[in-house]
């Protein structure tokens, strides 16, 4: 199909590129991890960088010390798609080398130095997709956005506060009260007056001043500050720091000659709140003010003075307790205006005080506080740095744990083995990938679902905030958010603006915040040059817009430029332009770029839009938009669903479950997905899309996977769409389809589901997987294979059983007659009961897999299980050596092919077939035996080719060895038999696919937020029609369109219509897809009236419709919420244990709840009998339920019934309040 584009590009940001979308989670676990550098060459980052610093300790008499030296990570045990099978985890081993030394108590000499390989944990190890497997689920790790570490300036009513936020350590604030008195609050505990607390640092006032001001000797004048004490004669003391010179002063200092002293000008900004302060706190000694600090803080006077004053002044002072990190370290120097290097994480006193100094400037209004919603404030945790949190919290834990073993093992015969405990480590891993709030279960809908979970941001999460307490600015759209955080996707709901995504072209910078690219403009020419600016660097910049028009020399063509600078907008010349966007897309999340002609709907129906497309199911046959936005192949790509070619090469072999190419680097197979199942039971399948002997380029396209077609990611169908209401079937967004729709399979998906049974060892005997279950006929084990699992092809229905299990029954005496008929019959059947797994309600389908995991035990189906895997191996191994072999003889022939033979060559029986000095060809290597081939170099004259020739044939056997040692262990493997939970002896999945056509009850939706339920389907020749006979496929209705101003949808249809009936792709980027009058040209040439409103004719009637009504090819998706998963009926089943009521819900096959109002609805009919029925039998009353049940099974009149359950709990509630509720009929 041809595609045509309507974008109105600027020549600017043509073939530009969409980035990996995946580099958020990739490039971050890599950093941490460095899994592909040698331990030599590791940077001090990451996991690197958290050993270094924590495993080094010396014990309290430095008798011995432990050191870090390198770790290393091991060879995962099994392979990403094997460890989803087999329900394991894909994890490496993580080994960590550490030196221990001991010395001489008395001399310090060194006795002995033992190093040693400890294993710390099993890692989860990220997939190239950018998940984690953890027994056998994939789960995304989604990044945090919270406020970053650093300086922040506020003012409530008249205080203002500097809140200094560490990146490790407790908060610490600077306040300056409307008495102009600055106070210091040390983690959120109380005020300390700082002048206090420069006093506790053992600072006189002399040096305050001198760290705060510019103090000179001057000659005094009135209105000047006093920086230092006056000395008289016999050390009189005539004025203090902070004492304000006046004319008495100066008089009495001039009769002393005294005409100059170290003074501040006291018209300073900061001056009066430094005075304030110091006189509003007496004079105290370095140890009184610590006394009176730790005092304050800790409401007890301390018992040591020097403990106390490590304890207060490491509180802001000390690296270890007070981390600003390398994030706060950059955010206080651009704050504090202060040059000094990252290096040192913690706070110097120097830092302090222009801290303060800078506060005062806020005060005086020289400086705006900060916008903490602005993303310069906030940074993105990605998943190495939240992984790197949890490991570090551990490794302090294990130190100290080192440190307390110490203490009573005999140290002369250890070893580092035997200090480290390592499952502190491995617990604090395995509970961050399965419990953490930010590990979250892989949303696999479609792969723009899992993409775009992939790229989520997080507000929420340990250290993040909460959706209660989270109020409206931090939720709403902020213009730092501009080509950063997209604007449009985020869930409806309570989660609103806390969960966002970032957009398609934002990276995130080393210190976490998200940045974004812009061509820079020099002189009114945008150059080619593309810079990422953060939030920060952006605020001082005039940024164009990217359809800004420039011309061939990319100049500016007009002479004003329309331009944001701090999230305003102004009119600026092209001289004045430093930076320009790079294309309007760079405002979005890669859901909402899907959306065509986005630029004409409503924001909330937009949004609505973009989420519904990650509700889309994957559908039998995909059709790619006839609209489209031109990012669908991009897309299809960095989701991974699409099979691309690593290297270029030609296609040997093409099946259903794999591909090979051959390459350069030798051949490469591709495996496909067939029918596999996603997290949400959705179905992955790949279709290849070349056939044998085709030449592939890299990044070439082999096979279509789930929701793509062509390479493109199609989550619908083009569909006839007609804007008519239809005797009221489709009042308030109800939908009409036409039969042929389901007919045609046009909406059909496939769901897969999974059904699970384990047999344990129970505490009277083993459960047995086994076909011989007891008191089941033979028709229903007819599906079962000899083990009694479900054969697959098989149709299965509700209550069928899928695996046969038996469980042991407790012991229990029995009569004379029994035993006798147990000797005669055998005991089998007596001492075990039936818990086969049947097909649940409302379940059926045919099954299309099962899998069986096993402990390595003797018996049949483990022997049958184990046999079928290794022929399975071997078949791999006996492939791949073929391919292997193939490959050798390829490579052989390019080799010699034109060279001429030294000698003649004969074949096996001795007839000759090539004679001395004629050429090699093709013909005649193909009759020459491959075990011959490799003699072949003894024939030909050329040293060059005979090493090559030897180099590929030593590079062969290194395979082959390779080959065969893998399938050793694959073997020994599969003999080892499955990991399983402890008690677990066998486990079987089977696996049953339903085909689902779009029935009444499904929800589907357009791109523009236009959802609706099926609510009738009718045959073709009740549709409306058009005048060529054609009937529309779906009826929608017009009153959907003006309240919810989405036109979008409008367009689309009468641009698709148009596309349709010329045979092209439309491609409309958002913000530069085709206009009114380019779309009204394109339906002048397909034939179509510009109003885009034709004649209709009624499908019941023949009649033509009054009106003439809007008609077009629209885009529509079948989403997730479908009919079949939620219809839902019970006549008895399960109750509640206390309330003794039924349960509630489908998954716990419950039932309707009779509420209030139903209630009341009864009662307003009088319909007494119905409603004590309902509100005793039917629900909990357990008496009066057996008797109605006995009395039916006699043919009895149903009795009268008892009293529910809920009252007696409701007695029992009162006689807990100490009110004894009797009923009549027991006083009597």
């Amino acid at each position: 199909m041809e595609i045509k584009d309507f974008s109105e590009v600027s020549s600017a940001s043509s073939g530009l590129e969409i980035p990996d979308l995946l580099s958020i989670q990739l490039d971050s676990f890599r950093t941490f991890l460095q899994s592909d550098t040698t331990p030599k060459e590791r940077e001090n980052i990451g996991l690197e960088a958290l050993f270094r610093e924590i495993l080094t300790i010396t014990d309290m008499r430095k008798n011995f010390a432990l050191e870090y030296v390198k770790y290393e990570l091991g060879n995962p045990k099994y392979l990403a798609e094997e460890a989803i099978e087999k329900m394991a985890s894909y994890t490496v081993p993580l080994k960590v080398f550490l030196r221990l030394i001991k010395r001489e108590s008395d001399s310090g000499k060194i006795k002995e130095v033992i190093e040693e390989e400890v294993f710390l944990c099993e890692i989860p190890y990220m997939t190239d997709w950018g998940t984690f497997i953890i027994n056998g689920i994939e789960r995304v790790i989604i990044s945090q956005l919270h406020r970053s570490p650093g300086l922040y300036f506020t003012r409530e009513d008249e205080e203002y506060a500097a809140l200094l936020i560490p990146y490790r350590g407790a908060w610490a604030e600077f306040v300056i009260d409307k008495n102009n008195i600055l106070y210091i609050v040390l983690d959120r505990r109380r005020r300390i007056n700082a002048a206090t607390f420069f006093q506790a640092m053992g600072l006189s006032y002399e040096e305050v001043f001198k760290l705060m001001f510019d103090v000179q000797k001057r000659p005094l004048a009135e209105g000047q500050v006093i920086a230092a004490n006056i000395y008289g004669d016999n050390q009189v003391i005539y004025a203090e720091p902070g004492d304000i010179v006046t004319t008495e002063l100066i008089e009495l200092l001039s009769s002393k000659n005294i005409q100059k002293a170290y003074s501040i000008d006291g018209n300073i900004d900061g001056i009066t709140v430094i005075i304030k302060t110091i006189k509003s706190e007496k004079k105290l000694t370095q140890e009184e003010a610590i006394k009176k600090i730790y005092t304050k803080l800790r409401n007890m006077a301390p018992h040591s003075t020097d403990i106390a004053k490590s304890i207060i002044l490491g509180m802001l002072l000390d690296a270890r307790r007070f981390d600003l990190g390398a994030v706060g370290r950059y955010k206080l120097a651009r704050r504090i205006g202060s040059e000094r290097s990252t290096a040192g994480m913690g706070l110097k006193k120097e830092d302090l005080f222009l801290i303060i100094k800078k506060l005062t400037e806020v005060k005086e209004n020289r400086i705006p506080p900060d916008d903490i919603d602005h993303l310069a404030n906030r940074r993105v945790r990605r998943v190495g740095e939240l992984l790197e949190n949890q490991i570090r919290n551990a490794l302090q834990q294990l130190t100290q744990n080192i440190k307390e073993r110490v203490t009573y093992m005999d140290l002369a015969k250890s070893s580092p083995n035997d200090l480290v405990n390592s499952r502190i480590v491995a617990n604090a891993v395995t509970k961050f990938f399965t419990q953490n709030q930010l590990s979250q279960f892989m949303e696999q809908t479609n792969p723009l679902t899992e993409l775009t979970h992939k790229r989520r941001i997080s507000a929420l999460g340990p250290g993040g905030l909460t959706k209660e307490t989270a109020g409206f600015e931090v939720r709403d759209v902020h213009y730092s958010h501009y080509g950063r955080i997209c604007p449009i996707e985020t869930p409806e709901g309570p989660n609103i603006g806390l969960i966002a995504t970032v957009a398609t072209y934002a990276k995130i910078d080393q210190y976490g915040f998200i940045t974004t690219p812009y061509w820079k403009v020099k002189d009114g020419v945008v150059t080619k040059k593309i810079e990422y600016l953060n939030p920060q660097e952006e605020e001082d910049f005039c940024i164009a817009q990217a359809n800004s028009s420039i011309d061939t020399e990319r100049k500016f063509s007009s002479k004003e430029i329309i331009c944001r600078k701090k999230g305003d907008v102004i009119t600026v010349t092209p001289d004045k332009v430093d930076y320009m966007d790079i294309t309007p897309k760079q405002l979005f999340a890669p859901t909402t770029i899907m959306i065509p002609f986005l630029e004409h709907d409503d924001a909330d129906r937009a949004l609505m839009g973009a989420n519904m497309q990650r509700q889309a199911v994957p559908l039998l046959v995909p059709e790619k938009p006839l609209v489209a936005t031109g990012v669908e192949a991009n897309f299809a790509v960095a989701s991974n669903t699409v099979l691309t070619a690593k290297e270029s090469g030609t296609v040997m072999k093409v099946d259903a479950s794999n591909i090979v190419l051959s390459t350069e680097k030798g051949l490469k197979e591709y495996k496909l997905k067939k029918f596999v199942k996603s997290n949400q039971y959705t179905c992955l399948s790949h279709k290849p899309l070349v056939i044998p002997n085709q030449k592939v380029r890299k990044g070439d396209i082999l096979a279509d996977g789930p929701s793509t077609d062509n390479g493109q990611l199609a989550l619908g169908r083009n569909v006839l769409v007609a804007y008519l209401p239809w005797y009221g079937y489709n009042y308030e967004d109800a939908i009409i389809i036409s039969e042929d729709l389901i007919k045609a399979d046009k909406f059909t998906s496939i769901q897969i589901l999974e059904f699970e049974i384990q047999a344990r060892d129970t505490k009277l005997g083993q459960e047995e997987i086994t076909r011989d279950i007891p008191g089941v006929s033979e028709d229903e084990l007819s599906a079962l294979d000899q083990f009694g699992i479900i054969r697959i092809g098989a149709k299965v229905s509700p209550g069928d059983i899928l695996v046969g299990r038996i469980t042991p029954k407790g012991e229990t005496e029995f009569t004379p007659e029994e035993r006798l008929l147990r000797a005669i019959f055998g005991e089998k059947a007596a001492n075990v009961r039936d818990t086969s797994l049947r097909v649940e309600p409302g379940v059926s389908g045919v099954v299309i897999d099962r899998r069986i995991l096993s402990r390595h035990y003797s018996d049949s189906l483990t022997k049958d299980i184990e046999t079928d895997r290794i022929n399975e191996i071997k078949q791999n191994y006996e492939l791949k050596k073929r391919f292997l072999v193939e490959q050798l003889n390829q490579k052989i022939n390019r080799i010699l092919i034109g060279e001429k033979a030294k000698i003649n060559i004969h074949e096996q029986k001795g007839k000759l077939i090539l004679k001395s000095g004629e050429e090699f060809t093709k013909d005649i290597l193909q009759q020459i035996q491959s075990s011959k081939i490799r003699n072949l170099q003894k024939s030909i004259g050329n040293d060059y080719k005979i090493k090559e020739i030897n180099q590929s044939i030593e590079e062969h056997e290194r395979s082959i060895k390779q080959l065969t040692k893998n399938q050793k262990y694959e073997i020994e493997k599969v003999s080892r038999g499955d990991e399983l939970p402890h008690g677990v002896l066998k486990s079987v999945k089977v696996f049953i696919a339903q085909k689902r056509k779009l029935s009444v009850g499904d929800k589907i939706a357009g791109r523009h937020g236009n959802k609706g339920v099926v609510s009738k389907v009718l045959p073709r020749e009740d549709m409306p029609y058009l005048e060529d006979g054609t009937p529309v496929d779906i009826i929608l209705n017009p009153l959907g369109v003006p309240s919810r101003m989405n036109i979008g949808q409008v367009l689309e249809a009468h641009l698709g219509w148009a596309a349709k009936i010329l045979g092209y792709q439309a491609v409309c980027p958002v913000f530069e897809g085709a206009t009114i009058e380019e779309i009204k040209a394109e339906m002048k040439k397909a034939g179509i009236p510009e109003s885009g409103k034709v004649n209709v004719y009624d499908g019941r009637t023949g009649e033509l419709f009054d009106n003439q009504i809007v008609i077009g090819y629209t885009y529509i998706m079948k989403l997730v919420h479908m009919v079949d998963d939620k219809i839902h009926a019970r006549s008895t089943g399960h109750y509640s244990l206390i309330t003794q009521q039924p349960l509630g819900g489908k998954a716990q096959f419950g039932g309707q709840r009779f509420g209030e109002m139903e209630v009341w609805a009864l009662e307003a009919y009088g319909a007494a009998n119905a409603l004590q029925e309902m509100l005793t039998i039917k629900s909990d009353d357990v008496e009066g339920r057996s008797a109605l049940y006995n009395a039916l099974i006699r043919g009895d009149n149903p009795p009268a019934p008892k009293v529910p359950a809920s009252f007696s709990v409701l007695v029992k509630e009162l006689a807990g309040l100490g009110l004894e509720l009797i009923p009549e009929k027991e006083k009597k």
